[in-house]
């Protein structure tokens, strides 16, 4: 088991990217990597410790395959700070019943943010597949910030 992080520059201020992960119609319409959709049916997002996030990403090409999240918040200081469990018990030879995910919002040049993203504890055989999926999810955040 590993840590996985992965840092970002968004083309866009604080505020604006916190409220992609926070605010339902927005996290509907870019979370999950190129060829997967959260329908915005699913979402439900109580920012806020012991809150929940709650959302199903399916596959555009095979709606039968879906991969449902439900997360707890464990911390939050808006605009700056997203931790979150997930129960991952469901998912076979994960190796792990939680997985933590820490989200860090700081400021950049010229009205920009950096996001740091570290889940754990994460299998050492997902994390490319893991990769490749937030680069093509934040690709589609990208446009939505835009």
């Amino acid at each position: 088991m590993s840590e996985l992080v992965i840092t970002r520059i968004f083309d866009a201020p604080r505020p604006m990217v916190y409220r992609a992960f926070t605010d339902p119609d927005q996290l509907a319409a870019w979370f999950g990597p190129v060829g997967w959709s959260v329908p915005r049916d699913t979402v439900d997002v109580d920012a806020r410790v012991g809150g929940k996030q709650v959302f199903t990403m399916v596959n555009d090409a095979d709606p039968s395959m879906a991969s449902p999240v439900n997360a707890v918040f464990t911390a939050v200081v808006e605009n700056e700070l997203l931790v979150g469990e997930e129960d991952v018990s469901h998912i076979p030879d994960f190796g792990a019943a939680k997985l933590v995910m820490r989200l860090e919002f700081h400021d950049e040049e010229g009205g920009r943010t950096r996001l740091v993203l570290t889940q754990s504890p994460f299998p050492a055989e997902m994390e490319t597949g893991a990769r490749e999926g937030w680069g093509s999810s934040f690709t589609k955040l990208d446009k939505l910030l835009a």
